[in-house]
């Protein structure tokens, strides 16, 4: 079948740029290994520099009706409880970036996405399909094969099949980079929580090898809560295992945390867990008629809540570089990883070094990092600029 431009990856990455790209006149077809469309997790973290793009897209107020905006961030000492710092998220917050800072369940961001994408007559929707080759040709097309022996023929491919990318294996060898931290997430109906919250907070705590997300989600009914620690036991050889960052060391991880933590701890549930990796930043993400984006491009640790912020700024730049150069995808390719890959190599590393600041054993780096978050909202909206006034189109 012949497939004008073909989007590998349904997820959120995938169906942004789908529907940016629909938006703007072209035809687009998504492919997704899973049965169906669907995200596994909990809580996502949208930032402004995200948002300002959904808004664009006409997502305004499906993300309102989904989405719990915190008025504060507050960062706490995981051990003592100690408050260490509180950014404001509400009035002035908006009045720098312009858009709030909202925190969402995966699944309903994605649904949102879905029925944008199903209302454009230009977007294609297949699941159940699992790539198993892709080649670019000598005439400016892009085969790809698929476990079900169905081939595409395609005048050109966009690789959003996340961290594992096959796609990315087109440009370079190199695998995933295990942090040896792993994460436990999970989310509660509020009834059930058993520690008083804030509703309107977005709370983080951190210390030595470890931390704590806590954050409310649907419109406050249920309460998303993300664990991450650093394993003891882990070792490269057994990283695809589940030898490490067992439930047995979430508990003795957190066993020397405050009451509130632990009692948070407590009500995890223990099934499943999710090792923290990236990979290190590429210097080109296109070859032929084929590019990357999102996580796989640029799989980026947790820590500047960035990967699916990401993920969507890519989705506004190839677009309107698609536009601006008439379907030109050579030129569209190009101009786009030369815009994208500075600044998501950047957050790669920054996220990097962020975690490892948050924690770090050393009482001298700690007490310089206490200190530094004990500053005033505006000095904190100095060090995040960078991050969320970007502006596009």
């Amino acid at each position: 079948m012949r497939v004008p431009l073909l989007i590998i990856g349904g997820g959120i990455g995938g169906m942004t740029t789908a529907l940016a790209l629909a938006q703007a006149g072209f035809a687009v077809h998504i492919v997704e290994q899973a049965p169906e469309f669907g995200e596994i997790g909990a809580g996502i973290q949208l930032a402004p520099n995200a948002i300002r793009i959904l808004d664009q897209l006409g997502l305004a107020g499906a993300i309102e009706r989904i989405a719990v905006r915190p008025k504060n961030l507050v960062f706490l000492d995981i051990d003592s409880g100690e408050h260490l710092a509180t950014v404001d998220l509400a009035d002035r917050f908006v009045a720098r970036y312009g858009q709030s800072y909202s925190v969402l369940h995966r699944g309903d961001l994605l649904d949102a996405l879905l029925d944008a994408c199903r209302a454009q007559a230009n977007i294609t929707l297949e699941t159940d399909k699992t790539v198993t080759g892709i080649a670019n040709r000598e005439n400016n097309t892009v085969m790809v094969d698929f476990a079900d022996s169905t081939r595409y023929v395609c005048d050109a491919v966009v690789g959003a099949d996340g961290l594992w990318s096959k796609t990315r294996t087109l440009l370079s060898d190199d695998a995933p980079i295990c942090s040896a931290y792993v994460a436990y997430r999970g989310a509660l109906p509020m009834s059930e929580v058993g520690a008083p919250v804030e509703n309107d907070d977005e709370i983080v705590w951190i210390g030595p090898n470890k931390h704590l997300v806590q954050y409310p989600i649907r419109g406050g009914d249920l309460y998303n809560q993300v664990a991450v620690f650093r394993s003891d036991h882990f070792d490269p050889a057994i990283s695809g295992t589940e030898e490490w960052g067992t439930p047995d060391e979430l508990d003795e991880h957190f066993g020397t945390a405050c009451g509130q933590v632990r009692g948070s701890i407590s009500q995890f549930k223990r099934e499943k867990r999710w090792p923290m990796y990236d990979r290190a930043p590429l210097a080109n993400w296109t070859v032929g008629r084929v590019t990357l984006l999102g996580d796989a491009a640029h799989p980026m640790l947790q820590y500047l809540a960035q990967g699916a912020c990401q993920a969507i700024e890519d989705a506004e730049c190839l677009t309107r570089f698609m536009a601006e150069h008439s379907g030109d995808v050579d030129e569209a390719f190009a101009a786009y990883q030369a815009e994208r890959i500075p600044r998501t190599a950047q957050i790669q590393s920054v996220a990097r070094m962020w975690g490892e600041i948050w924690h770090t054993e050393d009482p001298i780096v700690r007490e310089l990092r206490n200190r530094v978050f004990a500053r005033d909202t505006t000095e904190h909206y100095v060090d995040l600029d960078w991050l969320y006034k970007v502006r596009v189109g």
